[in-house]
């Protein structure tokens, strides 16, 4: 990384279509010879008979923001060389197809920016407080918890 260069740690709850382009524009730099990118989308799936048709997703943004920068933290303290960090991740309805998440990291070399991608969207899920609804075709909805997650709610139907 260049001496004159800051590193950016860029983190972004939005309801509107995430820009892929917008995540990797913001981890540019002339000092990185790689740009390592995830994006979730929102699958179909068929749970318990039922067809999914979309997510809902809700986020405790204060708290989610303070949680990426202590990930962002943790990234550098085993990747020294990554220089910046990026994640959109959407909120509100996200149809099948589109994405849920994006995200990039960029490093000097490839290795240390596809394992921090990798880490960071484990992480992401074990640790910011966002949540998702899964929503049917029959309109019938359940919230899902994340594996990664040590806390998350059984179900935070019954809560």
């Amino acid at each position: 990384m260049a001496e004159s260069e800051e590193r950016r740690d860029v983190f972004k709850l939005s309801r509107d279509w995430l820009a892929v382009q917008e995540v990797v524009d913001a981890v540019s730099s002339p000092s990185c010879g790689a740009i390592s990118v995830f994006i979730g989308t929102t699958r179909e799936d068929e749970v318990g008979g039922r067809k999914v048709i979309g997510l809902e997703y809700e986020a405790y943004e204060l708290m989610a923001q303070s949680e990426f920068s202590k990930l962002c933290d943790d990234i550098r303290k085993r990747w020294p060389t990554v220089t910046h960090v990026c994640v959109h991740h959407r909120l509100g309805w996200v149809k099948v197809g589109e994405a849920s998440v994006a995200m990039a990291i960029s490093s000097p070399h490839r290795h240390d920016g596809q394992q921090a991608v990798q880490h960071c969207i484990e992480q992401l899920k074990a640790t910011v407080p966002i949540w998702k609804k899964e929503v049917y075709e029959n309109q019938e909805t359940s919230w899902k918890e994340n594996a990664e997650c040590p806390w998350a709610f059984q179900n935070k139907d019954n809560v």
